[in-house]
């Protein structure tokens, strides 16, 4: 199964276009969890068993496994390992380096961790991005739009006569020949996403941004989703992960996602049927 046949029955199964961003930090874990790599394990247990029947994917950002050292690493295998297999899982890990560099963080992140998709960097190029893209049971999300403030420094400028982020997005479904790559565009700015859509009508778009970076909901949800009301993946983490700071937090994360997948799925259908 390809990681677009995967979202797609994940996404139709649960009726969602959730993602929930496993992005755990020991500093923000709440009482009762250790705060250690085994309480990270602990923590994404609780958060996926509250969850796995309300999202489309999972996605774990690898910088706060990564930042833990060898058993944060370790944690990332166990989490990924958790997560039911049916549901796919971002790696977000916005990886992006010459070619033979390109190729082992594509095994390393495919073959040794099992994810289902990566997050990648454009800007070296297409050779950088090959090794990734070639695993056609794999989704690759290229950056295109990001949700950060800074994202106009580079990514507005003109390039012939368009900003960078529509170039990015054109170039990409040039690159699509194995029908696995998609792209990443914030919810911060929803006309930019719906620009990217008219570009990339068939793509998978990631978008971050919602809850803690006060992207517009709906109005990113109306903008990314396809012409079936599908290929939208909207990622919120600490919003779902950090609903609550005590020991009912898997509950409170079930709740906060539950509102979430409704919101979304009635912006949807006010898109889909507008």
């Amino acid at each position: 199964m390809t990681f677009l046949e995967k979202l797609r029955s994940a996404s139709r199964a649960n009726s969602s276009l959730l993602c929930v961003g496993l992005d755990v930090a020991l500093d923000t874990m709440p009482t009762g969890v250790p705060r250690t790599p085994v309480g990270v394990v602990e923590f994404n247990r609780a958060i996926v068993e509250a969850t796995a029947d309300l999202v489309c994917a999972y996605k774990p950002n690898l910088a706060f496994y990564e930042a833990l050292g060898p058993a944060g690493l370790d944690a990332l295998l166990e989490t990924r390992e958790l997560i039911p297999r049916e549901i796919p899982v971002i790696a977000d890990a916005k990886r992006g380096d010459v070619g033979h560099t390109a190729s082992a963080y594509a095994r390393a992140l495919f073959d040794v961790y099992g994810f289902d998709a990566v997050t990648v960097s454009p800007y070296l190029g297409r050779d950088a991005l090959e090794p990734f893209l070639e695993r056609a049971d794999r989704g690759v999300f290229v950056l295109c739009r990001t949700s950060n403030p800074g994202a106009r420094d580079l990514q507005d400028l003109s390039v012939g006569g368009e900003p960078l982020y529509r170039v990015v997005a054109r170039l990409v479904t040039q690159w699509n020949q194995r029908g696995n790559a998609g792209l990443v565009v914030g919810a911060t700015y929803p006309s930019e996403i719906a620009e990217v859509r008219e570009i990339a009508p068939s793509l998978p778009l990631l978008i971050p941004g919602v809850g803690a970076q006060a992207g517009d909901l709906a109005a990113a949800v109306r903008a990314g989703v396809d012409a079936r009301g599908e290929l939208a993946i909207i990622n919120s983490s600490r919003q779902v992960i950090y609903a609550s700071s005590d020991r009912g937090f898997a509950a409170a994360a079930r709740s906060v996602a539950t509102t979430l997948r409704g919101q979304i799925n009635r912006a949807r259908d006010a898109g889909v049927g507008g």
